[in-house]
């Protein structure tokens, strides 16, 4: 049974008061809520009610009158034993539980700033209640329901970054519905608030469009997939796919609302779009129809940068508004080759339409790249919302109410804030939790750096090293960061005064890349307790947790014994810390290590990650797939490099990086590369 002293809550809150002695919640109580917290109440009585065989009774008022939803005169004349009530004085975000002892049973009052706080607030309750509170009925169903005991405790708790992100890759493996909801319920009981689904890429098509049914109908289906890395060449021969209807996805944003998270889709351009060009040739470059690809990487293939294309993906983006109601909209922006820009001539051409030139005054193509999120990002704020994109796609066209996530490292997002743009931090040095969590030799599929428990737990969105305190983003709602901003900034480019031009640090978010996580007990795996330790980071005040600190000890002991319990009950296929399970390995399947070390003494805090202008195999022409062996490339394909934005890294082992590039970029610079 569930102990009640200690309650090793996974985030620690900001004040926690353990005074001895713990409550039964008795079966019958009573819980009263004000109807703006309603929502985070009758979630926290469903799953209550379902893991202990309870029932818990909802009243509409404090009064002794009966005034009980659905129940009887049995609890009528009883003050309510929960009661959830708002406190403005609490931060945006913010709560105070307080749990006594009563006649009755737990007396529990839970007072919030706002819909979040509650939502945050009954994430605690649940670990409050133990490991028995994650599951979905009770254990011990035979005898006599065990009811929860609560510590007599004191909380009083709010985030530390307005944005606590976590985005799940189902472009590259499709994840059934129900295993999405189930990840949604993860994220929601570590109180991320932001779920970014990467629903496009070059190996899939994950969305309905009504307009374009060939995008669902031939992208969303896969031939066959690369197993481990690219470089070995190696394939299954197994056809894979899968997509969500818009009311499949209607529903996963209502599920994950009443849990206090917002799903920010994200629709990836101009590349990242094989699945898109196999439905619709008429999109690519090259113009022709040669399926949805089949390995990893960095492809070349990347939309052609015509009026017809952006007239294509505004349309896609209309309907993608209407099935979503995040504030934010992801239109990627990374890792786009010029390569194919430059042979066409009718795309030097645009280009110079366009005025598009280098500071030589040559003609410019790869300047297209910024142009086309451009456009698109003004008809996300046309429509009242803010687009999101990834480090690469800023340049000076890129309004400034666009939301930057900087992945490739540090100092892109660093030069993103100078020059007043939003930020997320989501660098894959850290972040990127499809990379290996430990060197053990049974590691299945080994990509990307070493990245264990104790090194998330010490990552610091912005360090102190590099630059100096930057401004960080009080929690709001979502639709007031959207509104602040917008009214703010202008959305026709990066003019301004200096006081307009800096930027807040929105949060960070961790990223769950899937080129090797093809089911959901392999996300579960890459995921956890990483993800847990990224929580703590983006909730809890900062502190020294460097690996070895005091703090990350404490951590690791608090995850050992009082949080990997909870996900057990729950039913989580997580990485052990001590290494895999022997059904967790993949034996045989190459993987593709990269050294951290290596990589920051070449590229700094940039980092040598996404495709490069200036030298790496991502940037030549791909090998047709029998030559594409490990055997038969250069010995440059074996030095460090930095591709694919997934983790898997492996192209990341291609790149090299010039003094220049490694350098803090400025403001002006378009990451993609100076042309």
């Amino acid at each position: 049974m569930h102990s009640p002293g200690d309650p090793g809550l996974v985030p620690l809150p900001a004040s926690t008061q353990v005074l001895g002695g713990s409550a039964l919640l008795r079966d019958g109580a009573r819980v009263l809520a004000d109807p703006a917290l309603r929502p985070a109440a009758r979630w926290w009585r469903r799953v209550t009610e379902e893991a202990f065989g309870i029932d818990l009774v909802p009243v509409t008022s404090p009064s002794d009158d009966g005034a009980v939803e659905g129940a009887g005169d049995s609890t009528a004349g009883r003050p309510a034993d929960i009661v959830l009530s708002l406190a403005p004085d609490l931060p945006a975000g913010g709560y105070r539980i307080e749990v006594d002892e009563a006649p009755s049973g737990a007396a529990v009052r839970v007072e919030a700033a706002d819909l979040a706080g509650a939502h945050a607030a009954v994430q605690t309750l649940r670990q409050l209640a133990g490991p028995s509170a994650y599951r979905r009925a009770p254990a011990d169903y035979r005898g006599a329901s065990t009811l929860p005991a609560l510590p007599v405790v004191r909380i009083e708790d709010h985030p530390r970054f307005a944005w606590r992100g976590v985005l799940l890759d189902v472009a590259r493996h499709f994840l059934p519905k129900a295993d999405v909801l189930r990840f949604v319920d993860l994220a929601a009981a570590h109180r991320l608030n932001v779920l970014q689904l990467h629903l496009t890429d070059d190996q899939g098509w994950r969305v309905q469009v009504h307009r374009y049914p060939e995008l669902t109908r031939t992208g969303a289906w896969r031939r066959e997939s690369t197993v481990g890395t690219w470089r070995t060449g190696s394939r299954d021969g197994r056809p894979h796919g899968g997509f969500y209807t818009q009311d499949d996805l209607r529903e996963i944003v209502a599920y994950a609302r009443d849990r206090g998270i917002t799903v920010v889709p994200e629709i990836d351009v101009p590349g990242h779009v094989e699945a898109a060009v196999a439905a619709y040739p008429e999109l690519g470059t090259r113009k022709d129809r040669s399926g949805v690809r089949t390995t990893w990487g960095i492809s070349q293939d990347v939309l052609d940068p015509s009026e017809g294309s952006l007239a294509f993906f505004r349309h896609v983006l209309d309907e993608v508004l209407e099935i979503f109601d995040a504030p934010w909209i992801g239109l990627g922006g990374d890792e786009v080759p010029p390569t194919l820009w430059r042979e066409s001539p009718a795309i030097v051409e645009r280009a110079r339409s366009l005025g598009l030139f280098d500071a030589a005054g040559a003609v410019d193509v790869a300047q297209l790249h910024g142009w086309f999120v451009a456009r698109l990002a003004k008809h996300v704020s046309a429509a009242g919302r803010r687009a999101v994109v990834w480090d690469e796609a800023v340049s000076p066209m890129l309004p400034r109410d666009v939301i930057v996530t900087s992945w490739r490292g540090y100092a892109q997002g660093a030069a993103a804030l100078a020059a007043g743009y939003d930020v997320v931090m989501a660098p894959e040095q850290v972040l990127y939790l499809d990379h290996r969590a430990g060197e053990h030799p049974a590691e299945p599929i080994p990509v990307g750096f070493l990245r264990t428990v104790e090194d998330v737990y010490s990552f610091d969105p912005l360090p102190p090293a590099l630059v100096g305190q930057q401004p960080l983003v009080e929690p709001q709602s979502p639709v007031e960061l959207v509104e602040t901003q917008i009214s703010t900034s202008s959305t026709s480019g990066r003019a301004g005064s200096a006081d307009q031009l800096q930027g807040r640090l929105l949060g960070a978010q961790a990223q769950v890349w899937t080129e090797h996580l093809d089911s959901a007990r392999r996300v579960d795996y890459a995921t956890f307790p990483r993800l847990a330790a990224f929580a703590e980071v983006a909730w809890s005040p900062r502190g020294e947790r460097e690996p070895g600190s005091a703090a990350s000890k404490e951590f690791l002991e608090r995850l050992e014994r009082r949080h990997l319990p909870r996900l057990d009950a729950y039913g989580v296929e997580y990485r052990p810390l001590a290494g895999p399970h022997p059904w967790q390995t993949r034996p045989g399947v190459q993987g593709y290590p990269r050294d951290l070390a290596a990589e920051t003494a070449v590229g700094g805090w940039a980092g040598l990650g996404g495709w490069r202008e200036d030298g790496g195999v991502e940037n030549l022409p791909e090998p047709a797939p029998e030559e594409d062996s490990a055997a038969k490339r250069t010995p440059a394909s074996a030095g460090t490099s930095a591709g694919e934005r997934t983790p898997e890294t492996e192209r990341a082992s291609k790149d090299t990086r010039t003094s220049e590039d490694a350098a803090v970029p400025d403001g002006e610079r378009t990451p993609e590369g100076d042309a």
